[in-house]
């Protein structure tokens, strides 16, 4: 008999506790979501991946194969816009240096769902020709050991904007998302 008065007496004690914390759900489908846009090929992507020469700048390009990846596989995905600078790294003073350029945007219906992720893909990319045209360089501004930066924002439909400098570093370091937003080309003879 004691023993189930004390179970009565603990159970009595329990149920009367309460917390000052107020119990909040939270709905996951309001939260702020993003995006990134993963290179799948090559991979992974260094500051050597990428060569364009300076002997043959119109047939020489750099290209990637690029995944949109949003919570809705790419629903959200607007745009893949692209900056360039040229990067004098053998002149005195980098005395040829040219500054952010606008170069590219790749407007989601250039992209095609992949069949197998869902996610939609395309190749993206340039020749050395367009990447001199763009920061508005002669041949003989540029040398081997120069280089071009490619710097991305992808853009959603809402207006939002994602880059390398609002994105965590497992997305643009990471081994899986593979989404620098930065691309490095560098000007091989």
């Amino acid at each position: 008999m004691k023993f189930k008065i004390l179970m009565i007496a603990i159970i009595g004690f329990l149920s009367a506790c309460t917390s000052d914390y107020p119990v909040v759900s939270v709905d996951e489908f309001s939260l702020p979501t993003g995006g990134y846009v993963r290179t799948v090929t090559p991979f992974p992507v260094g500051n050597s991946t990428f060569n364009v020469k300076i002997s043959d700048l119109a047939g020489s390009k750099w290209e990637f194969v690029a995944e949109a990846v949003t919570p809705n596989f790419g629903d959200n995905f607007s745009s893949y816009e692209w900056v360039v600078r040229f990067v004098d790294a053998t002149a005195a003073n980098g005395s040829n240096s040219v500054a952010d350029k606008a170069f590219k945007t790749y407007q989601a219906s250039s992209f095609t769902k992949d069949t197998k992720t869902g996610y939609p893909r395309a190749t993206l990319g340039s020749t050395g020709r367009e990447l001199a045209t763009a920061v508005g360089l002669a041949n003989d501004k540029m040398a081997a050991g120069d280089r071009f930066e490619v710097r991305a924002t992808m853009v959603l439909k809402d207006g939002k904007k994602f880059t390398a400098a609002n994105t965590s570093p497992n997305i643009t370091g990471g081994a899986f998302y593979s989404s620098p937003f930065f691309y490095r080309v560098n000007v091989v003879q």
